[in-house]
C-alpha cells in the first residue's frame, strides 16, 4: 500500500482491521457452496434453513481468522447448521484463494477510500506509472 501512496498510519489501521471482519468473498461463497451442496443431494433448505444459512455464514465470517484454508472449517459450520453432509465440501482449495482475493482487493479498496478521505493519500505517487515488475517489495 506504500507504493500507491498511502500513509503507514491508515494502512497499519485499515489492512488488519479489514483481515479481521472483511470477509464478503467468504460469506458469499459459503451460502452459494452451501446451497449448491444442498441441491446436489436433493435437499430441499427452504425459507428458513437459507436463513439459517445467511446468518450463520455472516456470523462465520466476522469471527474467523484471516488464515489460509479457514474456509473448510467456516463452510463445516454452516453444512452443519442445516443438517446436510460434511462431505459435500470437495476439494476448496481454488474457490479459497478466490475468496481471499476478493477479500484482500476489498482491503486495498477499503484503505484507499480511508486515506482519500482523511488527506493522507500521495495522490502524485498514486497516480505515477511506477514499473515495479522485477523488484523486491518490503512489507511493512
Amino acid at each position: 500500500m506504500e507504493e500507491l501512496g498511502v500513509s503507514k498510519s491508515v494502512r497499519s489501521f485499515t489492512i488488519p482491521m479489514g483481515a479481521t471482519i472483511n470477509m464478503d468473498g467468504t460469506a458469499i461463497m459459503q451460502g452459494a457452496a452451501t446451497v449448491f451442496i444442498a441441491q446436489l443431494y436433493g435437499i430441499d433448505l427452504g425459507l428458513g434453513g437459507i436463513l439459517t444459512v445467511i446468518f450463520t455464514a455472516t456470523l462465520a465470517s466476522i469471527g474467523t481468522a484471516a488464515v489460509p484454508g479457514v474456509g473448510l472449517v467456516m463452510l463445516s459450520m454452516v453444512l452443519n447448521s442445516v443438517g446436510l453432509p460434511v462431505e459435500g465440501m470437495g476439494v476448496d482449495r481454488i474457490l479459497d484463494m478466490c475468496r481471499t482475493t476478493v477479500n484482500t482487493i476489498g482491503d486495498c479498496i477499503c484503505t484507499l477510500i480511508v486515506a482519500k478521505k482523511e488527506g493522507v493519500l500521495d495522490e502524485s505517487m498514486y497516480y505515477s506509472e511506477n514499473d515495479m515488475i522485477g523488484e523486491e517489495l518490503e512489507i511493512n
